[in-house]
């Protein structure tokens, strides 16, 4: 695993392709928050793994292209677009995650996309 924030942000979007919450977990500090915009927070690691753990039981595949990625000291910008089939639909999601690290982890994920692109999609 890379210890570069960027790197490490770059790795995690990747990773997602594979499906599965063990490895996605270990991209996280142990007191991770994740906040998809507009819901409410998942505070703490096993509330961040039951987030990660709704989306993947749906999810039969998804490819994140990373298009921008910014960095200042331990907060690193990512646009990407989420490119997912669930349920037998697809959509090509538009996102910016902010993420706050820690030690080459992610204490701090917040994710900010058009929740109207994804519910359109999914309909």
């Amino acid at each position: 695993m890379a210890t570069d924030n960027v790197a490490v942000i770059r790795e995690f979007c990747a990773a997602w392709s594979a499906l599965d919450t063990d490895r996605m977990m270990t991209y996280f500090s142990a007191e991770p928050t994740y906040h998809n915009m507009p819901g409410p927070p998942a505070v703490g690691a096993a509330a961040v793994r039951g987030t990660i753990e709704r989306f993947l039981g749906s999810w039969q595949k998804t490819d994140w292209e990373v298009l921008n990625v910014a960095a200042a000291g331990n907060v690193v910008f990512a646009e990407r677009i989420d490119r997912t089939d669930a349920g037998g639909k697809h959509v090509d999601l538009p996102c910016v995650g902010v993420f706050e690290m820690d030690g080459g982890k992610i204490r701090v994920w917040r994710d900010y996309f058009d929740l109207a692109t994804y519910t359109r999609a999914m309909s």
